[in-house]
């Protein structure tokens, strides 16, 4: 029981900081802040369950996928820093639409629920490398029963995961409320920065290890 709790907190706590649903709603909540409450929640549930099938492939196959086709974890670092860079330059550049009214608009076309909103902006480089990480590290001399208690609590650890995420983005749009509409774009732009430095950083680490220069 203690190594089931173990690999169920182990997996949580190494990809909550960097999956970072708190920190990824405002960006949510801006890309999405002038549909309805309906197609939000539906949003939220869809990015919850593209997360969950990304992590869950990263964690049991993607060693076996990266090494198929010769791509080291750097690389993947890099080329993932980059596709989030991109996206974090974008969404700092990107007009503020203008609002027609003050109720949501079904008709306002929301964005795609696997791209952008799970990939890169809930699901990026860094957490697909923790995942593939921790789907590597498997302990020598296990038998079966606990290579399978250690894989179920690892799953429990990714649903844990899904439900933080749906559960940050489901009630992002609080927010709209409590800090008006030029407080959201403030919070957003703000987000989009981060986020664009985190995408550069990633970079960075990828390069670091690929030339054995200092993080």
């Amino acid at each position: 029981m203690n190594a089931f709790a173990n690999t169920f907190l182990l997996v949580y706590a190494a990809l909550f900081p960097i999956v970072n649903p708190v920190g990824s709603a405002p960006l949510f909540l801006g890309m999405t802040q002038f549909g309805t409450d309906a197609q939000r929640a539906a949003l939220a549930g869809r990015v919850a369950r593209n997360s969950f099938l990304l992590l869950l492939g990263s964690l049991f196959v993607g060693s076996h996928v990266l090494e198929f086709f010769g791509i080291s974890l750097p690389v993947l670092r890099i080329g993932g820093g980059l596709a989030v860079t991109s996206f974090g330059w974008k969404l700092l550049n990107a007009e503020t639409p203008e609002r027609k009214g003050e109720t949501p608009d079904a008709s306002v076309t929301v964005p795609d629920s696997f791209y952008p909103l799970t990939l890169p902006l809930t699901v990026g480089p860094g957490s697909m490398s923790v995942a593939i990480t921790l789907g590597s590290q498997r302990p020598g001399g296990a038998s079966l029963e606990q290579l399978a208690q250690l894989g179920i609590a690892a799953v429990a650890g990714l649903i844990a995961i899904a439900v933080t995420i749906y559960v940050c983005y489901r009630f992002a749009q609080g927010l709209v409320a409590f800090l008006g509409t030029t407080g959201t774009n403030v919070v957003v732009r703000l987000s989009a920065f981060i986020l664009l430095c985190i995408g550069i950083q990633i970079v960075w680490s990828g390069l670091s290890e690929l030339t054995g220069l200092p993080h």
